[in-house]
């Protein structure tokens, strides 16, 4: 990236009468195109269910090239049901909902929950002083070094790869989303309690169908893959190396999303099974964008073109990175570190 762009994103970012204008072309939903991404992902998504079913009674290795597919589409829902909590993938407040919680249903989230959760990462990505909702656990150089022995375990613990992409979303859908915030409100707690019940009852209508086994099996199969691909999805727009953190007092909005959220500038086919995610930049710019209205978004202005940009290849470096230098204002990983751990 340019420095006099870094150097820009770094303060406050007022945004120009034109992007503005580009921004608002792109934020009323479509009827028609929400209906048409649920018939081209909803049922794809039940009829490879079926497939695995079948497939179980001969091999559970006829299940994973389906299941991978499947996970795809789980993602592609998700962000579905992500788009109706921010109001943008129909037209009417009641439809969201509607749609929401089915979808919702459908990746194991409350969906009235999350949405609470994720407005306030919204409102907070970047902010050094807010963290620790709806966000990964970052910290920051002088916060892991001054950290007790336990604490700097815990982190390093999390931030394994493999307990990170594959552990931890299995964890997070199966159980953490089980059980309300203490700081939900009375909506947000309702909305939990009525998801696990549904999912009880799904659960024992599958397994009435299928086989409690046959389900469970392939069910935590889809959960690992699709979780641990959403983790990584999520993980990766916001953890790079140019990424933007702040303290309060410094932070601005459009300069997080514009240098805190990354471009992740992925293949076609990955674009349609993440839901265009990949403008990440654009999403947290204007949340009221439609996933199907964010890559003619990023078209129209060559302003949302010079920001992040993180190809797949690239992206995996991110991977190693995971500490917040303020100093340096960039994220490094734990070998920077081995000149100052304490003795």
């Amino acid at each position: 990236m340019d420095t006099d762009i870094k150097s820009a994103a770094r303060g406050p970012r007022a945004l120009t009468a034109e992007l503005k204008a580009v921004i608002e072309r792109f934020r009323r939903p479509s009827h028609r195109r929400a209906i048409w991404q649920l018939v081209n992902t909803v049922i794809p998504y039940l009829l490879l269910w079926f497939l695995m079913a079948q497939a179980m009674a001969i091999s559970y290795w006829l299940v994973l090239p389906l299941a991978v597919v499947a996970a795809g589409l789980r993602v592609r829902i998700f962000i579905f049901m992500h788009d109706c909590g921010h109001g943008s993938f129909m037209r009417s407040k009641r439809a969201n909902s509607i749609v929401g919680w089915i979808t919702g249903l459908l990746t194991f989230t409350p969906y009235s929950h999350w949405t609470w959760e994720h407005a306030i990462h919204h409102r907070t990505s970047g902010n050094l002083n807010r963290r620790g909702k709806g966000d990964i656990w970052t910290m920051t150089v002088d916060e892991y070094l001054a950290a007790s022995r336990w604490r700097r375990f815990a982190y390093r613990l999390l931030r394994n790869p493999a307990v990170l992409f594959a552990i931890a979303p299995t964890i997070l859908f199966v159980v953490l989303e089980r059980f309300p915030s203490r700081e939900a409100g009375q909506r947000e707690r309702v909305s939990v309690w009525l998801t696990d019940l549904a999912l009880l009852l799904m659960a024992v209508f599958m397994s009435e169908i299928m086989g409690f086994k046959t389900w469970m099996l392939i069910e935590l199969t889809l959960m690992l893959i699709a979780g641990g691909a959403g983790v990584w999805l999520f993980y990766v727009q916001h953890q790079f190396p140019d990424a933007y953190w702040s303290r309060q007092e410094d932070w601005d909005y459009t300069a997080a999303a514009l240098q805190g959220s990354s471009f992740y500038k992925l293949p076609a086919v990955l674009r349609w099974f993440s839901g265009n995610i990949g403008f990440h930049h654009i999403h947290h710019l204007s949340p009221q964008i439609p996933n199907y209205h964010l890559q003619r978004c990023h078209d129209a202005s060559p302003q949302l073109w010079r920001v992040p940009t993180l190809t797949l290849w690239s992206s995996f470096r991110s991977a190693t990175l995971q500490l917040w230098d303020e100093q340096r204002q960039r994220l490094v990983g734990f070998r920077r570190l081995k000149s100052q751990r304490p003795r």
